[in-house]
């Protein structure tokens, strides 16, 4: 490939890389760079970078056929620039993830003051949970917007376990309940 890369589109490929998704195909529609990526375990996704001004709902209408036509349940939209009420409206009822403009476009986790950060699957929250004898919002949080909770695909209801190394502690972990934001 020896084409000029967009800041869109490195955004895009630093969220997949995180997210562990590869990708299967690229095409070009316009101004509409389209990756199709596949993440074993959790289907594909259908993640746009969009290179207009303005983001609004003919883009997600679109994105959401074009979900449609590839069997795809994951959309995501990687812009640099703002999106209309209305389409943040429309992609919250159709599952469609905004990708804010200030995510960045390298590896926050590669940072040494960046601890790692993942998902609890259902089942360990569940065991979470009964073995501190908490409810989910007695747990510390952080916002679904946080650039974080953004680049490993949390969403609101999650529980994220932080594991941080120490020289003096050995392993410290902790855990973050996702709320809206």
């Amino acid at each position: 490939m020896n084409y000029e890369m967009s800041l869109e589109e490195r955004k895009a490929l630093n969220l997949l890389k995180l997210r562990g998704y590869k990708v299967i195909e690229r095409t070009e529609q316009g101004k509409v760079i389209s990756f199709l990526a596949g993440k074993r375990g959790r289907g594909k996704a259908l993640i746009w970078c969009i290179l207009d001004r303005i983001i609004g709902v003919a883009y997600i209408d679109r994105l959401r056929k074009a979900m449609k036509s590839s069997g795809v349940e994951d959309g995501i939209i990687v812009a640099c620039n703002p999106y209309t009420f209305a389409a943040k409206r429309k992609a919250r009822r159709y599952k469609i993830e905004l990708i804010p403009r200030n995510f960045p476009t390298f590896d926050i986790f590669k940072h040494k003051l960046v601890p790692k950060h993942e998902v609890l699957p259902p089942k360990e929250k569940e065991i979470l949970l009964k073995n501190y004898r908490v409810e989910c919002y007695q747990l510390p949080m952080i916002k679904s917007s946080d650039i974080v909770a953004v680049a490993i695909g949390a969403k609101p209801g999650d529980i994220i376990k932080v594991t941080r190394e120490s020289p003096t502690a050995g392993k410290h972990v902790s855990y973050r309940y996702v709320v809206p934001g």
